[in-house]
């Protein structure tokens, strides 16, 4: 029996940075269980340059990235989503659409990286200590037994990956 993959949308302000690694990384780990997007409610219109190239030293596509608004994935011909997680604060507080599905909703909030000010190597280690900390969720979260949780469990899980620490902590 053929399941369709999980559908997993990550928010964020701008739609440049956080989102768009936590999109590329669930795409690479989930191995087709899980078909990741990404939006946000003030999309910057482009991704920050920096995660593109962490990405791509990563061996991680970025063909199909790019920034968008979040109500591309509220109208009816959007995919149904059964997660959506808001990667920053911002996000979290603001009053999001109603989306199609359903969905299990988490907040895993993390630092702007894309605000970091600083010359490029600053900006640099921003990015991969994201990239460390949204890789290290998603890995759990892949790894949960989702046929096997009953929705409360499931959303308490959720709630506690997204409490995890940094990676330098």
């Amino acid at each position: 029996m053929n399941e369709r993959p999980l559908n997993v949308l990550f928010l964020c302000t701008g739609n440049s940075a956080r989102s768009i690694l936590a999109e590329a990384i669930l795409n690479h780990l989930g191995q087709g269980r899980f078909q990741a997007f990404s939006a946000g409610s003030q999309p910057t219109g482009q991704v920050n340059p920096y995660v593109l190239d962490l990405l791509n030293q990563q061996g991680l596509p970025t063909e199909s990235l790019h920034s968008k608004h979040w109500d591309v994935f509220a109208r009816p011909e959007a995919p149904l989503l059964d997660f959506v997680f808001t990667v920053c604060d911002n996000a979290a507080g603001e009053v999001c659409p109603v989306w199609p599905g359903q969905p299990m909703t988490a907040h895993w909030g993390l630092a702007d990286p894309a605000a970091v000010d600083g010359d490029d190597a600053a900006k640099r280690h921003a990015i991969s200590m994201a990239f460390r900390l949204l890789h290290r969720r998603l890995s759990l979260f892949v790894s949960l037994p989702l046929s096997k949780l009953d929705a409360m469990s499931l959303q308490t899980r959720l709630n506690q990956i997204g409490q995890h620490p940094s990676p330098d902590q």
